[in-house]
């Protein structure tokens, strides 16, 4: 078995590739595109395995890969970066570290969810940025209002009828925020009817409504809290326990022990993210 660090970054791939006892076979830079990788691979030894630290752009190597090794695997940055710690970094030396980590079986490995399970996630995160634009937008509707001195009510701001009337009646709104006002607005509702369509489109998807019909017989569970449960937990099994699946979460905090004393932290920034927006 040939062991395969690869360094991944937008324009290059570093690669190093090791035999069973550490000696190098080859080492050097690829282009990092499908086309390259093909080249790559019809000259590597055979059999082999490879790994690669988790980034932006790991998801289609690591499905490019996939049909043609022996083992596809990835690694936490935090947790590689701890191991691989060094006074001395480049690429060529990452890739071999990472490839030192493989042979050894030191590898901290991270899950990675099938690809059908992380294009239907890609579409949910998407909607989680139109939500954060629509955000800003009402932000800066009011921003415009109150820099002007405008009086307004704020619960009925956003809405349809109220943001109508508000244009067509109120003489205090300056002619040259108008055209700002209305922006602004057609912007909420480009993104409110996009948010709408790509929630409807993964709630008929057949490989999740089973399960988001499930979730949402839980009280108080939605149907944005649902698609974020199964999307970014994925498959449940992958946790030994529940104390793991918690962790995951983000709803424990560290733990600092030392001899007979423990102590734990507040709620641990080391989480997945975007569960937190679930809702």
């Amino acid at each position: 078995m040939y062991y395969i660090g690869l360094d991944v970054h937008k324009k290059a791939i570093s690669y190093c590739v090791k035999d069973v006892s550490g000696r190098i076979h080859d080492e050097g830079k690829i282009g990092a595109t499908r086309n390259d990788l093909d080249s790559w691979m019809k000259i590597l030894p055979q059999p082999w395995t490879v790994a690669m630290e988790a980034t932006i752009f790991t998801g289609w190597i690591y499905d490019h890969l996939l049909p043609h090794a022996a083992g596809v695997k990835v690694a936490h940055p935090l947790m590689l970066r701890a191991i691989a710690a060094s006074k001395k970094k480049n690429d060529r030396i990452d890739a071999g570290k990472i490839a030192d980590c493989l042979r050894c079986d030191f590898l901290p490995e991270c899950h990675m969810a099938s690809t059908e399970i992380r294009d239907r996630r890609r579409t949910l995160r998407y909607r989680h940025l139109l939500v954060r634009q629509m955000v800003q937008m009402k932000n800066r509707i009011s921003g415009l209002l109150m820099e002007t001195g405008v009086s307004h009510n704020k619960q009925r701001l956003h809405k349809v009828g109220y943001f109508r009337e508000l244009l067509s009646t109120n003489e205090e709104i300056d002619e040259s925020i108008r055209p700002l006002l209305r922006l602004s607005r057609d912007t909420i509702v480009r993104c409110q009817k996009t948010e709408y369509a790509l929630v409807s489109s993964l709630q008929r998807d057949p490989l999740l409504a089973e399960r988001i019909k499930r979730l949402r017989t839980v009280p108080g569970v939605g149907p944005i809290t649902a698609l974020t449960w199964a999307l970014e937990i994925g498959d449940v099994t992958r946790f030994r326990s529940i104390r793991q699946a918690i962790s995951y979460c983000g709803l424990c905090g560290d733990e600092k022990s030392s001899a007979d004393k423990m102590m734990r932290t507040p709620l641990s920034k080391q989480r997945n993210k975007h569960i937190r927006y679930g809702r």
